[in-house]
């Protein structure tokens, strides 16, 4: 199968997965706080490492060439926290620590500035003029 066509099967499981998890969470327990997103991107992570042993570290466990399906795919659409997760982590594991610091510190707070000014350009759009 084209990789291009396993990632975008995976990638519309996971997002099917990722809002039934959510939705779930959130008419089980209220949505005052987001744990579904919390269990998605937990439950994504592990995961990743699962997968990532499997498929890349060990070729002849037979998932090192449909490994687009499950990383960027699956766990992609269900959540980019698992991607996240596995880069910070292998920068630590090549003993760049101060840089999966600054990788871990500068995406969250780049993540949320750039999420309040989006917030704020769609705001201005949709005020009009």
């Amino acid at each position: 199968m084209p990789v291009l066509l396993q990632i975008a099967l995976g990638g519309a499981l996971g997002s099917l997965l990722r809002f039934t998890l959510t939705g779930a969470a959130m008419r089980a327990f209220g949505a005052w706080l987001p744990w579904g997103a919390a269990a998605v991107n937990v439950l994504g992570s592990f995961l990743m490492g699962v997968v990532a042993v499997l498929a890349l570290a060990r070729p002849d466990a037979g998932l090192a060439r449909a490994w687009p399906f499950p990383m960027p795919g699956l766990l992609g659409g269900f959540t980019t926290f698992s991607a996240f997760s596995l880069d910070a982590v292998q920068l630590v594991e090549r003993d760049r620590v101060l840089a999966a610091a600054a990788y871990v510190a500068g995406s969250v707070a780049l993540g949320l500035a750039a999420l309040a000014a989006g917030l704020a350009a769609g705001r201005a759009w949709s005020a009009g003029p």
